[in-house]
């Protein structure tokens, strides 16, 4: 069954994700309608998917010919898209899950479950090869994971560029959001507290981040073992300093577990250790990730299974670090609830 869909917003993941995505699935997904923030690109993408371009997102998610909208630009009209498409019974692939502002999120869980759409937030760590492979590899041969550790470096230039978020969610809370989302992911199940701690001195004249957040994980009758979870984001490094950036640069994410430890390297090399020894993974011939989400998306429309799990995984993952924001700023451990 070949969907068609309309895009709203052409982001900074256009060229590298959902363009070659896009183009891979054509015998899934049939672009009908763009509407972009800028005319022009709009114009010339819709010429290369023979779609047509419009103006406003509302016309666009009204017509009969688009059966699912993908919101591609998360800063540009936030969550209103999705607000449009639960009004339309259009099915919903967002990339501005994780950017909505707090109080609108219960509003929006909310819209989201009484429409019974599909729905689907971007989460591409979850949907990366290494992170399938590592989450087989938990359920058959490492065991539950006790201790996480990621870490998410980039430059300060980064952080202001014209082409990221702004008032709704900054790039740093994008980050620690989308590492959250990954360490629940892998470790199956949500922690119970949180404790942050965050430094943000000028350095040469330009104002750096750092913070680092510590997530745990009680025991359950169903996960007989506790886990521990540290992440952290920062920007520090000026862009002029760019080769530090990839200087022993860690694993994206290591785990250890009850009968191994893994190293990941995204989107597609892994590194594991049991009694065994070593052993090396690269899974560059699996579907890269953009991929992988389209498809999740396209079965979840087509089935009769209504899925916006992802919402409220999105949700979990708000409420995780702006728990982490309460602990820097009054220097205590927030116990979190999720209700």
């Amino acid at each position: 069954m070949k969907l068609k869909v309309g895009l709203i917003g052409l982001g900074d993941q256009w060229e590298t994700r959902h363009r070659p995505a896009l183009l891979a699935l054509s015998d899934r997904f049939e672009v009908k309608a763009i509407c972009c923030e800028i005319a022009k690109k709009g114009e010339r993408v819709a010429t290369e998917f023979n779609a047509v371009a419009l103006d406003g997102f509302r016309a666009m998610i009204s017509r009969d010919d688009i059966e699912a909208v993908l919101a591609l630009a998360p800063d540009w009209v936030g969550p209103l898209p999705i607000l449009a498409a639960c009004e339309a019974g259009k099915a919903v692939y967002s990339s501005v899950a994780l950017d909505i502002a707090p109080e609108q999120v219960g509003r929006i869980r909310g819209r989201v479950q009484e429409s019974g759409v599909a729905f689907m937030a971007e989460l591409p760590r979850r949907y990366a090869a290494a992170t399938l492979r590592m989450k087989e590899l938990i359920a058959t041969r490492l065991g539950q994971p006790t201790q996480m550790f990621c870490h998410e470096r980039m430059t300060t230039e980064q952080q202001t560029s014209h082409l990221r978020r702004g008032e709704y969610c900054p790039l740093t809370w994008r980050s620690l959001m989308e590492l959250a989302d990954w360490c629940c992911y892998l470790i199956g199940r949500e922690p119970s507290s949180v404790v942050s701690t965050l430094h943000h001195p000028t350095v040469h004249g330009q104002k750096s981040y750092y913070q680092s957040v510590n997530l745990q994980y009680d025991a359950t009758p169903e996960y007989a073992l506790s886990a521990n979870a540290q992440m952290s984001v920062g920007y520090y490094i000026p862009e002029r300093w760019n080769e530090a950036l990839s200087f022993r640069r860690p694993a994206s994410i290591q785990i250890c577990c009850e009968n191994g430890v893994a190293f990941i390297d995204l989107p597609s090399t892994l590194v594991w250790f049991d009694d065994a020894g070593q052993h090396a993974e690269s899974l560059e011939a699996d579907r890269p990730v953009g991929e992988q989400m389209l498809l999740h998306f396209h079965r979840s429309v087509t089935s009769l299974v209504r899925n916006y799990t992802d919402l409220a995984d999105a949700y979990r993952a708000l409420k995780i670090v702006t728990g982490a924001n309460d602990s820097a700023s009054g220097g205590h451990r927030v116990n979190l609830d999720f209700a």
